[in-house]
């Protein structure tokens, strides 16, 4: 049953509800989305595709998170970091955030309008990784790897979105941006480890238990190793791509020095220092495409 509120109160537990006051989410999709556009166009697309992709990433990225919400409502007031989150107090119901879900997914549909119907055809896997991903953490310890492909998913899109077919440049930067999505997930996913374990839900932190941080570093090494491929593939490499590369390669050291003790504290910064990784890449790519 929700809580009495104002409609002030409602509207802000909408905006909480699809995490725009937090943007790292969306950040992290959309760059993979701005790679594969720029790579496939070759440069910078035109504004009647960028725009469509670009809101279409925002609306989906808030619907998973009100698909995400709805799905954990009865976990999240035993997790410490999500215990104030709208369904959580009760200030919505659970019906609300189906409502909020269906009517982002209408407005990222809508977008789809402006694009070529082969996009529109890919969307529909986009739709089901965004619906199912909230639930396999009750199933499965490998959530993230399903997160993974739903905020992949944005990069072959965008090659139908430019008039391209998907091709092997495209599944490097696919898989490459799946297990960076699995390595950054799991480091947000060791900041709940505890309360997790308490209440019986499922993540890569689990599984992975003491060789977390080791394993989170090979997928780093292999999102890097697929990065560049793709990047040698398209003649991006020298210097602009390699130099994103490096730092990239650092960053990750970096990241590995700061969580190396495992301090959920600084598992959650790295998490979120990960949108640099993003747009270092992207500059990498659109440096190189000038």
């Amino acid at each position: 049953m929700a809580v009495a509120t104002t409609w002030g109160e409602r509207l802000r537990a909408y905006y909480y509800l699809c995490r725009f006051d937090k943007p790292i989410g969306t950040e992290l999709v959309f760059w993979p989305m701005m790679w594969a556009l720029w790579i496939a166009h070759s440069g910078t697309p035109s504004l009647q595709v960028l725009i469509p992709m670009i809101l279409g990433t925002v609306f989906m990225r808030a619907a998973g998170c009100a698909i995400n919400d709805f799905a954990d409502r009865k976990v999240d007031g035993a997790v410490e970091r999500t215990k104030t989150r709208p369904l959580a107090t009760g200030v919505i119901r659970a019906r609300e955030a189906i409502y909020v879900f269906m009517g982002l997914v209408l407005a990222s549909a809508a977008m789809l309008l402006f694009l070529p119907i082969e996009t529109f055809y890919w969307s529909f896997g986009a739709l089901g990784l965004a619906f199912i991903y909230p639930f396999m953490k009750r199933y499965t310890h490998l959530p993230q790897v399903v997160l993974g492909a739903a905020f992949s998913w944005a990069i072959p899109m965008s090659y139908t979105a430019v008039g391209q077919t998907p091709d092997l440049t495209c599944w490097l930067l696919y898989f490459g941006n799946l297990a960076w999505t699995v390595a950054y997930d799991t480091q947000y996913a060791i900041t709940d480890r505890d309360d997790d374990l308490k209440i019986g839900v499922k993540s890569t932190a689990i599984l992975f238990g003491s060789y977390d941080i080791q394993i989170i570093s090979l997928l780093q090494a292999l999102a890097v190793g697929l990065f560049g491929w793709a990047l040698y593939r398209e003649g991006l490499l020298w210097p602009f791509g390699l130099l994103a590369l490096v730092m990239i390669a650092v960053d990750f050291i970096y990241q590995w020095y700061k969580t190396k003790d495992k301090k959920a504290g600084m598992c959650f910064w790295a998490f979120r220092h990960n949108r640099w990784v993003g747009m270092i890449l992207f500059l990498g790519i659109f440096l190189s495409l000038l």
